[in-house]
């Protein structure tokens, strides 16, 4: 089981997003919990290179993390918006 560690600026900001978005968030957390960092059955997923990871939760919405190798920890770095996304 891995470990996922939602940043706190990410964890305030998900309270704004709506219920849906983050409701596949939650479902998105699950997944990297049972699974690990590579989530090929998500909509849009891709590495980004190095260690970095990102995947659509809907069309307006996406969710980018990082995962370390030898390590069982996933960080999630970035939840919101396409537009405004670090990639």
């Amino acid at each position: 089981m891995w470990t996922v560690i939602v940043k706190k600026k990410q964890q305030k900001g998900l309270g704004k997003l709506p219920v849906e978005v983050r409701a596949l968030f939650k479902a998105l957390v699950k997944d990297l919990q049972l699974d690990g960092p590579v989530r090929p059955d998500w909509d849009n997923y891709s590495k980004l290179g190095g260690s970095k990871h990102h995947c659509h939760l809907n069309y307006r919405y996406v969710a980018c993390w990082t995962s370390e190798s030898k390590t069982i920890t996933i960080e999630v770095y970035y939840v919101g918006s396409r537009e405004n996304a670090p990639y």
